[in-house]
């Protein structure tokens, strides 16, 4: 207990001291916990812990709670509207890849077809761990081309449930025939999904609405805790995968009332998970059989980057523009950390040499190792190749802004808002989830971005607890509402005000505490007799 102790502090103190160095350089926290594991491991002599059973259940609930608070992100409703970058893009990204690694590493490199059908279906998958930790953090999630990455991340993770099913089947254990395990699994889905959305979901309504009303932060903490766990282990049960059932029950939360607090409150047990997945990473590096399989091992990660990123772009180009699907193949052109599970098992299954599962492994390390370096660097890698603006938000600029105006819809009436707020000289910016829009202000030199006002994260960015006002100039009535119902969750004291242009948008809004609306048919009528009194008064002078 004591040796067990010392180890992660040990780990602590070394993955501190590291980030702190590697911050002043701007490098990604992931490399300073890999580098960690490794040093850990040939610090301390601990490399028969490298595949340790216990250590990788631990690691892999960093996945979890991470996968849960992606759940949170992505209502059914959400879902629903994400449908064809989830299903369609996601099921071409995943196949077409697999088909590709798949023709090289069979014609080319003269594998085996089992061999060949493991490799394309693990380097098909991306880090869902690395990238979508960067999308939050950077708030990019919210952003085209974060929508569209986030999109085939989820379906990738979803086809992590059929390729382990392909893999017991290949597996010499699967004396099973395929059509009796795809029923079972079909089964399987149909009570977990039962479960969790008919049950589940009462429960975990009236769990947190209870632990919520008891004002004992300890309790509501234990309640979203309890509900991740048991959903995870609901879904290992049954066969999936931890992640799959965290991601459910992070679903169904986003239906309630509480997905912003729970979303806020479990954000430091994610990161800390996530630091121990990653430190697990490092453990797994063998930098003896590293450096002697070095130029292998890059030169088969510079294909699959290469591979990756121009499938990507050309099943994304189709129906987006060049700009995003360049930054969406690229950011997406590294190997995921479900490799790992995917080459154990087929290792354990006799289905992949020990030779090739380590030099596997260390491609995808290398993978996760490089990714963060450059994943930070894509928008202005590709908009110094396209010649044209980045969009997206720049968080770093509204840390200490304050008394500044939030424009929200650059259409007709927000052109007219932007006038009138240059010429009583306020500071203002606007954020409008149409490109067209905001390319258009970027042009007549606006300070502008693309984003979603109705998501917490972009208010976070934005500063907007410590604006002057916020002002609503959206035509589309849900759109003004989701905005509305954001902006009175994330501060009660803002100055909001809202244009309206209907009774059924007024009806629509009556139960929101807005400051202000304005309803253009009243105040057109307003200014029509106030120019009519003008008019007549100069003609009697």
């Amino acid at each position: 207990m004591d040796f067990v102790l010392f180890y992660i502090v040990a780990a602590l103190g070394i993955s501190t001291v590291l980030n702190l160095i590697l911050k002043r350089f701007g490098v990604s926290q992931i490399i300073g916990y890999i580098f960690t594991g490794t040093i850990i491991v040939y610090a301390f002599d601990l490399k028969e812990m490298n595949d340790s059973a216990l250590l990788e259940h631990i690691a892999e609930f960093g996945i979890v709670f991470l996968m849960f608070t992606i759940g949170l992100e992505i209502s059914l409703a959400k879902m629903n509207s994400m449908k064809r970058e989830i299903f369609l893009n996601g099921f071409l990204q995943v196949s077409l890849t697999a088909f590709v690694v798949y023709i090289i590493s069979h014609y080319f490199f003269n594998l085996g077809s089992t061999p060949a059908i493991i490799i394309s279906l693990a380097f098909a998958l991306s880090s869902t761990a690395v990238v979508l930790s960067y999308l939050k953090s950077s708030k990019e999630i919210h952003n085209p081309y974060g929508q569209k990455a986030t999109g085939i991340l989820i379906f990738q993770d979803i086809a992590v449930i059929p390729i382990l099913i392909l893999l017991s089947f290949l597996s010499n254990e699967g004396h099973q025939s395929i059509g009796i395990i795809l029923r079972d699994t079909a089964i399987s889905a149909i009570v977990v999904i039962g479960l969790l959305f008919v049950v589940g979901k009462r429960v975990m309504t009236w769990l947190l609405h209870f632990s919520a009303s008891s004002e004992v932060d300890e309790l509501f903490m234990g309640s979203v805790l309890f509900i991740v766990v048991s959903a995870s282990l609901l879904a290992s049960y049954m066969g999936f995968t931890y992640s799959l059932g965290a991601f459910v029950a992070g679903m169904i939360i986003a239906e309630t009332k509480y997905h912003h607090k729970v979303e806020s409150d479990i954000a430091p047990f994610k990161d800390i998970l996530l630091g121990t997945f990653f430190i697990v990473v490092g453990m797994k590096i063998d930098v003896v059989f590293f450096i002697d399989n070095l130029s292998v091992i890059v030169g088969i990660f510079a294909l699959i980057l290469i591979l990756k990123t121009t499938v990507i772009f050309a099943i994304l180009r189709v129906s987006s523009s060049t700009t995003l699907s360049i930054k969406t193949a690229l950011a997406l052109s590294q190997v995921g950390e479900f490799s790992f599970v995917i080459f154990a098992v087929a290792n354990s299954g006799g289905i992949l040499s020990k030779e090739f599962e380590s030099l596997f492994i260390l491609v995808v390390i290398l993978s996760m190792i490089i990714t963060p370096f450059f994943i930070t660097r894509i928008n202005n890698f590709v908009n110094n190749i396209s010649k044209r603006p980045y969009l997206g938000l720049n968080t770093s600029v509204f840390g200490s802004r304050q008394d500044h105006v939030i424009l929200c819809g650059y259409s007709t009436v927000g052109k007219f808002v932007a006038k009138n707020l240059d010429v009583i000289g306020a500071p203002y910016v606007i954020i409008d989830n149409n490109p067209k829009h905001v390319q258009e202000a970027l042009r007549k030199g606006k300070e502008a971005y693309l984003g979603d006002m109705s998501k917490l994260s972009l208010l976070e960015a934005l500063n907007a607890k410590n604006s002057a006002a916020v002002i609503v100039t959206l035509d589309n009535i849900d759109k003004k509402r989701a905005v509305c119902e954001a902006i009175l969750k994330h501060t009660k004291d803002i100055n909001l005000v809202v244009k309206i242009s209907t009774l059924d948008d007024k009806r629509n809004l009556r139960d929101l505490k807005i400051t202000s609306v304005v309803d253009e048919k009243i105040e057109l009528g307003r200014i029509l007799v106030e120019r009519m009194l003008t008019c007549q008064i100069g003609a009697h002078r």
